[in-house]
């Protein structure tokens, strides 16, 4: 159940292992505001984390892969389109990536799926520490090759890190910024 509130929100969503809760942990300079594990598919839930009393963080489930039989799946499946497609709060969708992957087609449906229904989003590449600068240069790359087939305007990205802390100032000053401009 979704808090009812007018505050703007920030939802984060991956593919199942993508480094959602770590970088969330990350973003909040919270260890286990969101909590992390090696099986896929934790979490099951919308969770609202309140953020200075002015955003919500929202932790939606993940997509793909997960250890879950059908029912289960076509209910998170439900879940998340029905948020993503029909919360009014909902301001920005943070779509993670794993960036040590060449593109997945369940990303790319993914994001064809928020494009084509004016979900406004952000592509967020985590785990950069795992690969050198080029090397993760080129995968970007890769993804950027494959939305020009279809996209006539890319979405804006990030390349994060939740070790490094990479991308994290610009993460929260492009929330920031937003939420100014929701101000005036």
């Amino acid at each position: 159940m979704c808090p009812k509130t007018d505050l703007p929100e920030y939802a984060f969503i991956g593919r199942s292992n993508v480094g959602k809760s770590s970088l969330i942990n990350m973003l909040t300079n919270r260890s286990k505001l969101a909590m992390t594990s090696s099986t896929p598919g934790k979490t099951m839930l919308v969770n609202h984390f309140l953020i200075n009393n002015e955003w919500y963080l929202v932790d939606l489930p993940g997509y793909g892969f997960a250890l879950r039989g059908k029912r289960e799946m076509d209910k998170l499946s439900n879940l998340i389109s029905h948020y993503v497609l029909d919360r009014e709060q909902l301001t920005c969708l943070f779509v993670l990536i794993d960036i040590r992957h060449e593109p997945q087609k369940k990303d790319l449906d993914f994001l064809n799926f928020v494009g084509e229904n004016g979900v406004p989003f952000v592509i967020v590449f985590t785990k950069a520490d795992k690969l050198s600068k080029q090397k993760a240069q080129k995968q970007v790359e890769a993804y950027i090759e494959q939305l020009k087939e279809q996209w006539e305007e890319l979405p804006q990205h990030f390349i994060t890190s939740s070790s490094s802390k990479l991308g994290r100032d610009e993460l929260l000053d492009f929330i920031e910024n937003i939420n100014k401009s929701l101000k005036k």
